[in-house]
């Protein structure tokens, strides 16, 4: 390929080496039919010096050039122009539903959980360019945050808006989150309906039991990966209010993530469970989600061939035509 050409016969150009073999051959010839006249002295001739018999070269290599030209026609050079249209065969629908309880201040990942987990999801949303997706927020209640959408400024900023705040009930309804999940997904026309619900504690409030929240998910075919937030071991987290600066005071406390119940949550759904103990371990989790759940797309791609070959063409027949010209005029008497 050169300068965006490509050559769709590539064996014409053997034919190149004929050439050298022709211009020995036409060495070879013009030297035979040359003849030769030996005489003692030029006196009594009339000598003219011409520059025009050693001009008829010119003639030979015309139409060697012109050769060229054809050889390099039928290489067939040719440009393309490709372009290309993606098409999403396979769409999903994906909710996240965080909790959004007061633990989720704790301090064993950076800076918190909270916002570790929305530095975390905000990447996972960017790399899904072809889904839908929306937010569910629980703690002692839930509720939609956004619906599903394949906008996603308006989920980024959503997510960037979630905070903890004392409006909605404390505690933490796993069940409630996890059905006010189910509902934003259970009419959707998607391939395929993913829930990922995340929780740092234990299911303590709502009136929905998980378990009957799970079998929802299952009925309408929505898959459900839990993700337990929370080292092991203590943490320094939110135990109470200063009453004079609004502020909450921090204690080391024991972490207790119903691990059984997540994992039961995810098993039943054909989902699976996920444990994350810091910052890194939260951004391989959602990683590994990302490559779970492929979204299908499939490229046409068009090819526009523009064949480069005719002004080849006609430049050797020009070339041929000037051969043929200078022949049977300028050179008439020389050749």
């Amino acid at each position: 390929m050169l300068e965006g050409i490509e050559f769709v016969n590539k064996e014409f150009f053997w034919l190149l080496l004929a050439l050298p073999l022709a211009i020995v051959w036409y060495i070879f010839k013009n030297k035979k039919q040359t003849a030769e006249l030996k005489i003692s002295s030029l006196k009594g001739f009339k000598v003219t010096n011409s520059l025009l018999p050693k001009f008829k070269h010119v003639l030979f290599a015309l139409r060697l050039l012109a050769l060229a030209f054809l050889i390099t026609a039928l290489a067939r050079p040719q440009t393309v122009d490709v372009s290309s249209k993606t098409k999403t065969t396979r769409g999903i629908d994906i909710v996240m539903a965080i909790d959004v309880s007061a633990s989720m201040l704790a301090k064993d990942l950076k800076p918190n959980r909270l916002e570790a987990l929305k530095k975390v999801a905000s990447e996972f949303i960017q790399g899904r360019p072809n889904d839908r997706i929306g937010l569910v927020e629980y703690a002692g209640e839930s509720y939609t945050k956004t619906p599903i959408t394949s906008d996603k400024s308006i989920v980024l900023r959503s997510l960037r808006s979630i905070k903890y705040n004392n409006i909605i009930e404390g505690g933490t309804a796993i069940g409630m989150g996890l059905a006010t999940s189910v509902n934003r997904l259970k009419d959707s026309k998607a391939s395929s309906k993913v829930i990922i619900l995340l929780t740092d504690g234990v299911n303590n409030s709502g009136f929905i039991d998980p378990k009957i929240a799970s079998e929802l998910a299952l009925e309408y075919g929505i898959k459900v990966y839990t993700i337990g937030l929370g080292t092991n071991g203590m943490a320094l987290s939110p135990v109470a209010i200063d009453p004079r600066t609004g502020n909450f005071q921090y204690g080391r406390i024991q972490v207790e993530i119903d691990e059984a119940l997540l994992k039961e949550i995810a098993e039943v759904t054909s989902g699976k469970y996920f444990r994350a103990t810091n910052n890194k371990k939260l951004e391989e989790i959602y990683d590994e989600i990302n490559k779970l759940e492929k979204t299908e797309i499939e490229e046409f791609k068009f090819y526009n061939y523009e064949e480069k070959f005719r002004p080849l063409v006609l430049i050797a027949g020009l070339l041929l035509l000037i051969e043929l010209l200078l022949r049977n005029t300028v050179f008439k008497s020389f050749v």
